[in-house]
């Protein structure tokens, strides 16, 4: 019987490269609704081509998109925290959640967990999509930390001082991964490994002192799972989204022939290297946000896309944008219980904060 399958931000990366993982598997899933952002044109001719009646533009049409159509399993690959309505939706409305929209797990926290069921978020982040084929191995008692790994980005071994002056179009130069603006930024600055450890520590409750983040710059091991008796058990492959996409899509089955192995006929050299906390201050901040709780993610994810934003239009330097986020942060008091209005209100304040510091 195929599977029932929701797309959110169908026209983005993650959705057209799912739509390429059930494009060519038709006898496996079905396309039953279908959201975008913006881009009309785009979602019509998908619609077209997966015969799909049910399309939604913008978060709030997707949220009841995700209620009102019948389906097994929701992608959410939606852009930023408007995708954490879509997310509760498909929880409460007992889908599998396909969660490549990390922030909407980041910000909304425990109100996010508290509504799912156990396995009812598959991750699909290629980090944590690693994490979750990793554990397989061992009981939930055997795990001794969690290692994930980064490309290190564009700026692996430089100092601080020597990130001062990079431009824009440095930082979008990724050195494995093509993703958009912000994400790409994200990879640079290396808030997107921090939001990663965010999300690694809601997902599998592991402590943060127990996740360590490893630079692996040919981005085979995607990430690491240590267990107490030494061992360790890494997930390795190429780096293609549409593997952890199509375990999204049916976890925990696997997808046959999805992305192409590694060629063991050919030398090969992988190489790991410790972080520079220094020149990369947005991992420790981040774990400093999230044993904070509540409102503190959702603070510094909305002040890292305000600054993001004005690194882009030349308004601030680069290291700037991390920096911005911590004064932010620093000056963030929680207020009352965590809800979605209070969310909303977090965030608000966050962009408003930041944009204080950003034209001083």
């Amino acid at each position: 019987m195929r599977r029932r399958v929701v797309i959110l931000g169908s026209t983005g990366s993650i959705g057209t490269q799912a739509l390429d993982v059930i494009r060519a598997n038709p006898t496996r899933f079905e396309v039953v609704g279908l959201s975008a952002g913006t881009n009309r044109e785009l979602l019509a001719q998908q619609a077209e081509e997966f015969q799909v009646d049910d399309t939604a533009l913008g978060a709030v049409e997707a949220e009841q998109l995700v209620t009102d159509v019948d389906a097994d399993v929701v992608l959410n690959g939606i852009t930023g925290s408007v995708g954490l309505g879509p997310t509760l939706a498909a929880l409460r409305a007992g889908r599998t959640l396909a969660l490549a929209n990390k922030e909407s797990l980041i910000v909304g926290g425990d109100l996010v967990t508290a509504l799912a069921a156990p396995g009812q978020i598959v991750p699909v982040d290629s980090e944590h999509s690693a994490i979750a084929q990793a554990l397989r191995s061992g009981t939930a008692r055997e795990v001794s930390r969690l290692v994930l790994t980064a490309s290190g980005g564009p700026f692996r071994g430089r100092t601080r001082e020597e990130m001062r002056s990079v431009t824009p179009a440095q930082a979008l130069a990724h050195p494995t991964w093509d993703m958009g603006l912000v994400v790409t930024t994200n990879s640079a600055t290396l808030v997107n490994k921090g939001l990663e450890i965010i999300e690694a520590h809601l997902l599998f409750d592991v402590a943060y002192e127990d996740i360590d983040v490893a630079v692996h710059p040919q981005s085979i091991v995607h990430s690491m799972v240590e267990f107490i008796d030494g061992s360790t058990i890494a997930q390795a492959s190429p780096p293609d989204m549409r593997l952890p996409i199509s375990l999204g899509l049916d976890w925990p089955n696997r997808v046959a022939a999805v992305g192409v192995p590694l060629d063991w006929t050919k030398p090969q050299t992988w190489t790991f290297e410790p972080l520079d906390t220094v020149a990369f201050p947005a991992v420790a901040l981040a774990k400093q946000v999230g044993r904070a709780g509540g409102t503190y993610p959702a603070v510094f994810n909305a002040a890292n896309e305000q600054a993001v934003a004005a690194f882009h239009a030349g308004r601030i330097g680069f290291l700037d944008i991390v920096d911005t986020i911590q004064r932010v942060v620093e000056t963030h008091e929680q207020d009352g219980p965590l809800t979605r209005e209070s969310l909303a209100a977090a965030e608000s304040w966050a962009r408003a904060a930041a944009d204080i510091l950003l034209e001083a």
